[in-house]
């Protein structure tokens, strides 16, 4: 056993100093970035902001919604003929991930639905990314298939951001163990990362390697995926901040006829396993929950508070487009330990 004593910090640990600039107006900071990739020689060109692979937000209405400018990690549990279908829609295929489990039949499925089309991006999902087994899974991913653009995850250190990027792995590294508003990995097992510590060590870990960090949780308002994305993170995974939308799937509650709220669960949740394991396995705890988010109309007005919370940033530290945020930003620690400063 050991200590680790230096601080961790999460998204309500800091603000953002705001900074005498000539700063851009509002409407003229450009919040699109092109990505090249490590292992993979395609590029991509867009707001990299993703919609999560939960059954509830992960959906092809969702994605149908953000496309072409964002991005959706489809849920892994739609049938292999809907994804076809989905993927032979030429607007479809260049913003939108297929997500694979770390099965063998997961592995099969990608593999015929590339037989079947055109497949540009996958996310190999998994709650532990820390195994032999999955970093074995990805590789096994990379090598079948070398075109294709891999993100993979979760892991919230360094040194597994270098070993899954370092291996020829992946391109993007999912980054966040326990930070989801309906996640109980931190309660249930005592694991887990500060988000934004997690963004900052992952993100320097990977751009040494010419890597990529998407940061996956924790966001609860606009103002916290700016600090993603001013801790470094290339792209920012959205869940619980999607949800409760039309182009949601799930169960809604109603009244006279009228959409209220959604049941909105985390994939390891009890809700989860008994829809797709027949159960809590014996040996397994639930590492999630379910709660109720109240309906919020179409995801286009969520979209635009978001995309304006973060061109209204740029802003005040004087940043012209959204690749320069992360320079342009100092975190001022307001809860821990008032009036530090440290630059990110």
């Amino acid at each position: 056993m050991r200590i680790d004593n230096d601080p961790k910090l999460d998204f309500d640990d800091v603000l953002i100093r705001p900074k005498r600039s000539e700063a851009p107006s509002r409407s003229s900071v450009n919040l699109e970035r092109e990505y090249g990739f490590l292992n993979s020689a395609r590029t991509w060109r867009g707001i990299p902001l993703v919609a999560s692979n939960m059954d509830t937000v992960g959906t092809m209405e969702m994605a149908r919604a953000l496309g072409p400018q964002l991005l959706t990690c489809l849920h892994k549990h739609y049938p292999e003929s809907e994804l076809a279908a989905f993927f032979q829609q030429a607007a479809d295929r260049d913003h939108t991930f297929v997500t694979i489990g770390i099965g063998d039949e997961d592995f099969d499925r990608l593999a015929s639905l590339v037989r079947q089309t055109e497949v540009r991006f996958t996310c190999v999902d998994a709650a532990n990314g820390y195994t032999k087994y999955f970093v074995d899974r990805v590789k096994r991913v990379r090598e079948t298939f070398p075109d294709l653009t891999i993100m993979a995850g979760n892991v919230a250190t360094p040194e597994m951001v270098q070993e899954l990027l370092i291996s020829g792995a992946a391109d993007i590294v999912k980054i966040g163990i326990g930070p989801g508003s309906v996640c109980t990995t931190r309660t249930t097992t005592g694991v887990g990362y500060p988000q934004l510590s997690a963004i900052i060590e992952c993100a320097d870990a990977a751009h040494g390697l010419r890597g990529h960090v998407c940061a996956d949780g924790g966001c609860r308002v606009p103002g916290d995926v700016v600090k993603a994305f001013a801790a470094g993170a290339d792209f920012v995974m959205l869940g619980g901040m999607l949800a409760g939308h039309d182009e949601c799937a799930g169960t809604w509650i109603e009244e006279d006829g009228r959409r209220v709220a959604m049941r909105f669960y985390g994939m390891s949740s009890r809700t989860a396993q008994e829809r797709y394991a027949g159960g809590v396995k014996s040996y397994r705890a639930c590492e999630g929950k379910e709660v109720l988010v109240p309906y919020r109309g179409s995801v286009h007005e969520t979209i635009r508070e978001i995309l304006g919370g973060i061109r209204s940033a740029c802003a005040y530290v004087g940043a012209a487009q959204l690749k320069d945020l992360c320079k342009c930003t100092t975190f001022v620690l307001c809860h821990r330990t008032h009036n530090t400063l440290f630059d990110s």
